[in-house]
C-alpha cells in the first residue's frame, strides 16, 4: 500500500515560495523552486567560481559539480544507460532545434517525419524547418475528437491513427509523453514499440523517436531504456529547479546519427551543446534527484536502488495528484458547470492512470462548441480574488489550439489550471469556490 504524502512536511517545507499563502496554479508553465537548488547556485557562486578543466583543486571541484555532477542526476532521472547520453541547454526548445540541425547531415529528400500536433511547439517547429530545409515530408499526427458530439473538445492522440501514417520512408516520430493542454498520459512505451512493429513490416531503414517530457516529468517517472526511444527532454524549471533543459540522446544515435555542433576537438557527448549550459545553474539541478528520493518515504534514502525509490516517489506523487484532481474535474463535470458551458480540454476523467493535473478548458455557448466567454475575461474574474495564479492562452500548443473543429482563437486559448504534488487539497477547493464564483458573475 502507498504511504500518502504529508504534504506540509516532506513537501512544502521545501519551498520557501509557498509560505506566505499563495496558491501556484500555474506549475504546468513552471513551478516553484526548491531551496536546496537555490542554495547550491548561490555556493558554487561563492565557493567554486573558476574555469573548468583545470588541475588546480578549485577547478577540479567546479568541473564536477559544473558537468559530471548534473550528467549524473540527469541520467538516472531519465533512467538513461550512461551520462553522456545528457546534454543541457537553455531551454527545451533550444535542444530540439539542436538536436534537428545535428541529424541535418543525415535527412535525405523524401523522408517522412510524423510529428504530433498535439505537442509544445518546442516539439514540433525544429522539426518542420528541418523538413523544410532536406525537402523532407512532414507527416501530422493529429490528435482525434473521442466525443465530438458530447464534447467537441475531448480530444486524443489515438495509436491507431500514427499506426496508419507510418511508411517505409519514415525517418523521424515525434510526440509527447503528456500534452500541457490536454493533460493526458500517451504511454510511450506502447507507441514506441508500435512504431518498430509497424517500421519493421513496412520495411523501414531507420526510424528514430524523440520524446517531449516536459509536461510529463513533474508527475511520473521517465524511463527511456523501458520506452526504447532515441531523444527525449524535459525542463527542470518545471522539475522544482532552475531555468535549464535537459535532453537524453541514445548513445548509438550519439555515435551515428548527428554530427557534432561543437568546437571540432571536443568529445562527442559535447556534441549537441555548443558553447556549454553554463556552470552554476546545471549544479543547480542536483537538488532535485535528492528531494524526489526522499519523497519515496520509510525514513530516508538508505541502502534501496535509486530506480526503486523513485518509482515509489512518483507513486506517492501520483496518489496524491488524484486526490487534487477530484474535485476541480468533479466541479467541471457536474451539472451546474456544464449548464455554464463549460468544457474540459482532454479527457473528462480525474484517474491518475488517464491523465495529469494539467487541467484545461472553455466555457461555451448554446452549440457546445463556440465560446460563449473568452478565456481571458474568466482569468481576469479569476485574478481579481486574488491570491491565486491561473493563466489562459495556448501554452505554445498553438497548432493544437488551430483546430478548424475547436471553432477559437488560439490566442485566447483555454483556461488552465496546472497542479503539483506541493499543492493541497484546501487549495483547490478555494479554486473550485472561486471557479462557481466566477461562473455566475460573468453568466
Amino acid at each position: 500500500m502507498t504511504t500518502p504524502l504529508d504534504v506540509q512536511t516532506e513537501c512544502r517545507a521545501h519551498f520557501p515560495a509557498l509560505k506566505d499563502g499563495y496558491i501556484f496554479a500555474d506549475n504546468a508553465g513552471g513551478s516553484q523552486c526548491l531551496k536546496d537548488v537555490a542554495d547550491r547556485i548561490y555556493d558554487y557562486l561563492l565557493n567554486s567560481n573558476v574555469q573548468l578543466g583545470a588541475d588546480y583543486s578549485v577547478s577540479v571541484v567546479s568541473t564536477k559539480r559544473a558537468t559530471v555532477d548534473p550528467q549524473k542526476a540527469a541520467a538516472v532521472l531519465f533512467n538513461a544507460a550512461s551520462p553522456e547520453e545528457i546534454s543541457f541547454g537553455s531551454s527545451s526548445t533550444m535542444l530540439v532545434e539542436n538536436l534537428a540541425r545535428a541529424m541535418e547531415p543525415q535527412i535525405n529528400e523524401g523522408d517522412e517525419f510524423i510529428v504530433s500536433f498535439a505537442d509544445h511547439e518546442a516539439n514540433v517547429g525544429p522539426w518542420v524547418r528541418l523538413a523544410s530545409r532536406t525537402k523532407a515530408t512532414l507527416v501530422p499526427w493529429q490528435a482525434r475528437p473521442v466525443s465530438p458530439n458530447d464534447n467537441p473538445y475531448h480530444v486524443e492522440l489515438s495509436p491507431d491513427d500514427l499506426k496508419d501514417l507510418i511508411t517505409s520512408k519514415t525517418r523521424i516520430v515525434t510526440f509527447t509523453a503528456c500534452s500541457n493542454i490536454l493533460g493526458a498520459w500517451t504511454r510511450p512505451k506502447e507507441i514506441a514499440a508500435l512504431v518498430r512493429e509497424v517500421a519493421r513490416e513496412k520495411g523501414t531503414k531507420k526510424v528514430e523517436m524523440c520524446v517531449d517530457c516536459v509536461a510529463y516529468a513533474p508527475h511520473r517517472r521517465i524511463d527511456v531504456r523501458d520506452w526504447d526511444v532515441e531523444y527525449a527532454f524535459f525542463s527542470y524549471y518545471k522539475v522544482y529547479g532552475p531555468h535549464v533543459s535537459v535532453l537524453y540522446s541514445r548513445k548509438s544515435s550519439l555515435d551515428n546519427s548527428l554530427t557534432s555542433l561543437s568546437h571540432y576537438f571536443l568529445k562527442d557527448y559535447l556534441k549537441l551543446q555548443p558553447g556549454g549550459p553554463g556552470y552554476e545553474v546545471p549544479y543547480g539541478t542536483t537538488g532535485v534527484l535528492p528531494y524526489l528520493l526522499s519523497l519515496s518515504g520509510n525514513g530516508g534514502v538508505g541502502d534501496r536502488p535509486e530506480s526503486e525509490l523513485l518509482n515509489e516517489a512518483f507513486r506517492r506523487i501520483a496518489a496524491h495528484e488524484e486526490i487534487l484532481m477530484k474535485p476541480i474535474i468533479g466541479f467541471l463535470l457536474s451539472g451546474e458547470a456544464k449548464k455554464a458551458g463549460v468544457r474540459i480540454v482532454g479527457p473528462e476523467s480525474a484517474d491518475n492512470e488517464v491523465r495529469a493535473p494539467t487541467i484545461s478548458f472553455v466555457v461555451v455557448g448554446q452549440d457546445g462548441k463556440t465560446k460563449r466567454l473568452q478565456s481571458k475575461d474568466v482569468v481576469a474574474a479569476f485574478d481579481s480574488q486574488g491570491g491565486i495564479g491561473i493563466r489562459y492562452g495556448h501554452f505554445y500548443s498553438h497548432r493544437l489550439l488551430s483546430r478548424p473543429d475547436f471553432g477559437a482563437d488560439p490566442n485566447d486559448g483555454v483556461i488552465r489550471v496546472s497542479l503539483v504534488h506541493y499543492n493541497t487539497v484546501e487549495e483547490v477547493q478555494k479554486i473550485v469556490d472561486i471557479l462557481k464564483h466566477v461562473l455566475v458573475s460573468l453568466n
